[in-house]
């Protein structure tokens, strides 16, 4: 579309076409129904106005079929509508198994990426095309929006808690990446690019870079910040054993369970109390102001890397 219209983005991912197609979609609908409904009302204007002024219009009894008519075919149309978004939205917010990690972090006026082996980048993104890329995206200041217009893909940085965008490029090039939230006097140079390259490319450029991985950082600062003192590999620590918790269904002290996703573990890590695991005492300090926004992703990614314990009993991050 964008090579045809220049007034669009490229379509450059898997989930563009989707998105162009109900944006269509709707344009669409709305142009038939605004054009039908100003025939309409000039038509009827001209039929039955007032042609001498003591005219007086006719009665109007109403007709079941036509008022059945015109509330059967919008619920239609906007069932068609909903379903359709609602497709679009769930394979656009569900990133597939196996996809890439890569952490960004959006900072007044920068975006900080993180790649898992240890290369980083601000303002550019480097990727394969091809294979599914899932951003995991916190925020260290105010509200930022991590948009590729031409992915059709936008995503908040909130802070306080993470999001998560995925998408697979479908062609080699460099896209325009902007924020879409506006973050300050500098907002509008909070720009960069994304750069999609063939897959060979893009381990030669991975390989050039240095630095250790996101998982081995994460487990730096896990010993800096003497976690592993009550976090074991088995169980009889203080805390909960940490390997296989990613994912898994967390028993909690009052009664009930969650899912351990990034967010549960980020909110484990800087609020401990607020969710404290069935079987342990709430003796975990805060690392609120402790442990910067990309510091907790790699804490994150290490506690992702660690296996399961064959003799773990309880499950969980915060104590």
């Amino acid at each position: 579309m964008g090579s045809t219209l220049p007034l669009f983005p490229e379509a450059a991912s898997t989930q563009a076409g989707n998105v162009d197609l109900l944006y269509f979609f709707v344009v669409a609908v709305s142009a038939f129904f605004s054009v039908l409904i100003a025939a309409l009302v000039i038509s009827f204007a001209v039929k039955f106005r007032r042609r001498q002024p003591d005219e007086v219009g006719a009665p109007i009894t109403g007709s079941l079929a036509l008022e059945l008519l015109w509330t059967i075919i919008p619920l239609m149309i906007t069932m068609v509508l909903f379903v359709w978004g609602a497709w679009v939205f769930l394979d656009m917010a569900r990133p597939p198994r196996g996809s890439m990690e890569i952490y960004v972090v959006g900072k007044q006026w920068m975006w900080k990426v993180q790649h898992p082996d240890g290369q980083r980048e601000i303002n550019e993104l480097h990727v394969p095309a091809g294979r599914n890329i899932r951003l995991t995206i916190g925020s260290e200041d105010v509200i930022h929006s991590y948009y590729i217009p031409a992915f059709r893909q936008k995503i908040d940085a909130v802070p306080g808690k993470l999001t998560t965008m995925w998408f697979n490029a479908t062609k080699p090039g460099e896209y325009h990446l902007f924020c879409a939230e506006y973050c300050g006097t500098k907002h509008s140079g909070m720009i960069g690019k994304i750069v999609v390259m063939e897959p060979d490319d893009f381990e030669n450029w991975l390989s050039g870079g240095g630095g250790m991985s996101t998982s081995a950082s994460g487990e730096k600062l896990f010993a800096d910040l003497a976690c592993n003192t009550c976090h074991l590999e088995n169980s009889g620590g203080r805390g909960p054993v940490l390997g296989g918790v990613p994912g898994s269904l967390v028993q909690l002290a009052d009664g009930s369970s969650v899912i351990a996703d990034d967010n549960y573990l980020r909110e484990s890590i800087m609020n401990p109390q607020a969710k404290i695991v069935a079987g342990y005492q709430p003796l975990m300090p805060t690392f609120q102001g402790l442990v910067t926004e990309e510091g907790l992703l790699q804490l994150i990614s290490y506690i992702k890397s660690l296996p399961p314990a064959s003799s773990q009993t309880s499950n969980g991050a915060g104590h």
